[in-house]
């Protein structure tokens, strides 16, 4: 009897051992991870935090070089403002999504119209978006640039200004043109004149009227990561989606 005892006694002592090495195992496995998470916690904020002051960082510099590259470029009005060729007028829409008149829209038509009959300027290139049958930006503008007076020969309708970068670097390299007169918001413009000095444009900007103050924190929240993309299309180098051989531009006085 004492051999089966003996033997009882030493397998419940094994397993006893074993459940005890695996509850032990398993407490410490348990602490190790509690130990990991706070620091892998700590490890990621810090990442995001870092991220998140790198990310400010450079929006804020994108800002400062764009107010820069405009300093003293931007005219409120025709007043001041250097005569040239051509008034490279920005595309936006006619209408709101609601139907409602665009006033960014026609403040830049109003403009540009007013460029061209104070002879500001002897032509007009409207660059806008056209990627959509439905959707035409450049044929609007020159439509109400003609019912606001401007004769339509002299009104050069530029289909592939996809964004603000493709129409200055159209300007120059489709349409021949190396110092112009840049219509839209200040907030645009100001932009706009970045890409033109990074391309070699000499370019100066005439600000159309703004947007109740409600429209302009809306836009001006947006224009912040704007700023930062224009930078980082000068940077690299960035080219416009579409470029095309040369088209030419009629001028008042040159026929």
């Amino acid at each position: 009897m004492r051999c089966p005892l003996r033997f009882a006694v030493s397998a419940v002592g094994r397993v006893w051992a074993r459940a005890r090495s695996a509850w032990l195992g398993l407490l410490a496995w348990v602490h190790t991870r509690r130990e990991r998470g706070p620091r892998r916690g700590r490890t990621l904020r810090r990442l995001v935090c870092g991220a998140a002051i790198v990310l400010t960082l450079f929006l804020g510099g994108a800002e400062w070089a764009v107010s820069r590259a405009a300093a003293g470029r931007v005219c409120a009005g025709i007043d001041g403002l250097p005569p040239a060729d051509v008034a490279l007028v920005l595309g936006t829409a006619r209408t709101l999504a609601d139907g409602r008149p665009n006033v960014f829209y026609t403040a830049r038509i109003a403009l540009a119209a007013e460029l061209f009959r104070t002879g500001k300027v002897r032509g007009l290139i409207v660059s806008g978006d056209n990627s959509r049958s439905d959707y035409d930006e450049p044929t609007s503008m020159k439509a109400d640039l003609v019912a606001g007076g401007v004769p339509e020969r002299f009104i050069t309708c530029d289909y592939a200004g996809f964004s603000t970068l493709d129409s200055v670097r159209r300007v120059s390299r489709v349409f021949g043109q190396r110092r112009v007169v840049v219509v839209s918001q200040r907030f645009h413009v100001e932009r706009a004149l970045f890409l033109a000095r990074g391309d070699g444009l000499e370019a100066y900007g005439c600000a159309a009227a703004d947007a109740a103050c409600w429209w302009q924190v809306r836009v001006r929240l947006r224009e912040v990561c704007a700023r930062g993309k224009a930078v980082l299309d000068v940077t690299l180098r960035r080219e416009a989606k579409f470029l095309g051989p040369r088209e030419p531009v009629r001028l008042a006085g040159t026929e």
